[in-house]
């Protein structure tokens, strides 16, 4: 299709099921997720993709636990080789252990450095994993979850919440290896030293593991918060981007300041609330360690004293106490940090887990040399459950038929080709083209059948002849011109700096409305398929283009079955069927003049907006 194609692939592979799969439930603000464990174990799987580069990175950090574990002994060592009576040094015995301890610091850094970096890459490739995965995920996704989400905060999980899962989690992974490690060679060494020493040490699981809980349980909800907050504000900011004009043309600009501030307001509180309840761990932890460390000396001070330990041996215990608090801080401040991060994974994986379109059907054909033939049979749609906007549509389009839409606003014109194009699917009754029901053609196929051009453009970043060929890539230069020619965009592309090679995008106002409008017109005629869909395709140009368009329209219609969406009805009156829709049904049906002989409801709209016309 020219302005919208919709295709369906296989399921990325970080989510959890096939495409019928239901949504995640909805996070509302202060709520705590609800599958923490789960969410923590599909980052894992994802890890696992690179297992022998984790592995590698695992060993590393292994060994770096070992070499941290050692160099408190040997300091101890350094300090028993003073013999107090004699107050003499074996000189050659204490270069050495000092040579062993500097060379286990410099180890201990190269290790700690390459196993480092080895995590960072894979952290990395997770995110671009995730950012990828994720962004397929948004094309399979239907309309229907656009029509019902704001962009400003899906665009915030795709790249905040991606984010704080590789800064936290990922670089936590080998912090918590090495620390959980450290623990535990430190405490098989203070036991093999001296037993009461030890449960001295000891002392500091109950009080870490008691402080860890009541900070977690506050700080997490508030880290929640804080990810729904920041995707909140980051709508508003795309909106009011997107509509800075209508802001300004309506003199809103202290309304929308208003909402930015309250939204604003509303992150930052949550932040403040998330980082004051963080920021909790490391001040009372310090307070922890200085109690354990001073206990450390006392007790080992009056152990030394009573010759029951050497000084070394006290000393070794001293920095194997700093040690072994040390990790459980890093473990107690990390569980802030992955609350945070779990907390935006759920976010991800809440869009991974949504429903996709449905996919191809196991007998679905590819349709070959298609030619437009269009039926409804009986199609009933509703975009809420009990409120059906199309009831009972009946209709047969012969192959190279124009045929006019209209009707009020609402009425149901665009969601009949919406049904068509299978951008939505019906509730009941069947859609057929060239006599197959459109569920049962590939949807790779089905988009060779359309050609659309809608009311609102779309416009993508790069040059005009890219935008152009967008609905054939493989089109020559000379066919891009000829269509644009046939749309009556050359002149005025032409008269542009750089003519064909002049940058657009969605957000730049450097091209008119009209002039956009001109440009998806030349799309469709480039890509010519045998459906051609024409929604308001000259709502924003002036009365002497339009009739420009009309007449090169005549030309790109021939041999093309063709469905006109028109407020203007000047633009439709040489269609072959013109079908009025209203209370979700067909009220009149037939050509212009044939209608205007009913004296019906088409009748009326032409002499209301066009008296003069008989």
């Amino acid at each position: 299709m020219a302005d919208n194609m919709h295709t369906n692939q296989k399921m990325p592979a970080l989510t959890r099921g096939g495409g019928g799969g239901g949504g995640a439930a909805r996070f509302a603000p202060g709520k705590k997720a609800k599958d923490a464990k789960g969410t923590l174990e599909r980052i894992v799987r994802i890890y696992l993709q690179w297992g022998r580069t984790v592995f590698a990175a695992m060993l590393l950090t292994a060994l770096s636990s070992l070499i941290a574990v050692a160099i408190p002994y040997f300091t101890g060592r350094v300090f028993n080789i003073f013999d107090v009576e004699t107050r003499s040094v074996d000189e050659t015995v204490m270069m050495k252990l000092l040579a062993a301890v500097l060379l286990l610091y410099g180890a201990n850094w190269l290790v700690t450095t390459a196993g480092s970096v080895i995590m960072l890459r894979v952290s990395q490739k997770l995110v671009y994993v995730l950012r990828t995965e994720f962004f397929k995920k948004m094309q399979k996704l239907p309309l229907a979850f656009y029509d019902t989400h704001s962009h400003g905060d899906t665009m915030s999980r795709l790249t905040n919440d991606v984010d704080n899962i590789s800064t936290t989690i990922a670089q936590s992974a080998t912090q918590l290896i090495s620390s959980i490690l450290t623990l535990a060679g430190s405490l098989i060494v203070m036991f093999a030293l001296n037993i009461w020493l030890t449960l001295v040490v000891l002392l500091c699981v109950p009080l870490v593991a008691g402080l860890t809980g009541v900070i977690t349980k506050r700080s997490r909800s508030y880290f929640l918060s804080q990810q729904i907050s920041l995707g909140a504000l980051n709508g508003i900011v795309e909106e009011d981007i997107l509509g800075l004009k209508m802001v300004k043309a309506f003199g809103r600009q202290e309304e929308e300041s208003r909402r930015f501030a309250e939204q604003n307001e509303s992150l930052c509180e949550n932040s403040r609330k998330a980082q004051i309840w963080a920021g909790f761990m490391m001040p009372v932890m310090n307070v922890i360690n200085n109690l354990i460390f001073a206990l450390v000396a006392i007790i080992g001070g009056f152990m030394s004293a009573r010759g029951v330990l050497l000084v070394g041996t006290v000393v070794s215990f001293l920095s194997y106490s700093k040690q072994f608090s040390h990790p459980l801080n890093a473990i107690a401040g990390m569980f802030n940090t992955i609350q945070q991060a779990l907390a935006g994974a759920e976010r991800v994986f809440e869009i991974l887990d949504e429903s996709e379109e449905e996919l191809d059907a196991e007998n679905a054909v590819q349709l070959k040399d298609p030619v437009g033939d269009v039926e409804f049979a009986n199609v009933c749609f509703s975009y809420q459950p009990g409120k059906e906007i199309l009831k009972n549509i009946n209709f047969h389009v012969k192959p190279g038929e124009v045929v006019a839409l209209v009707g009020e606003t609402g009425a149901g014109k665009t969601t009949i080709v919406n049904l068509l194009t299978r951008f939505y699917d019906a509730d009941s009754g069947s859609i057929l083209l060239d006599g197959t029901d459109i569920r049962n053609i590939k949807r790779s196929s089905l988009n060779k059948y359309f050609s659309v051009v809608l009311q609102d453009t779309c416009l993508f970043t790069g040059t005009i002849m890219d935008n152009i060929r967008y609905s054939n890539t493989v089109a020559t230069d000379e066919e891009v011109v000829r269509a644009a020619r046939l749309a009556h965009a050359h002149e005025f592309i032409e008269r542009l700096p750089k003519g064909y090679q002049t940058m657009v995008s969605g957000s730049m106002d450097n091209l008119s409305q009209g002039q956009r409008q001109l440009l998806a017109i030349a799309r469709a005629a480039l890509c010519d398929t045998p459906i051609l869909i024409l929604d308001e395709a000259t709502s924003s140009v002036d009365t002497k283009t339009e009739k420009d368009i009309q007449r090169a329209m005549l030309h790109l219609m021939e041999h093309h079955t063709s469905f006109l969406i028109a407020h203007r009805l000047s633009t439709i009156r040489d269609a072959d069927r013109i079908m009025v829709i209203g209370e979700g049904c067909i009220q009149e049906m037939g050509n212009h003049e044939e209608l205007m002989e009913k004296k019906g409801i088409y009748c009326q709209m032409v002499t209301s907006q066009m008296g003069e016309m008989k």
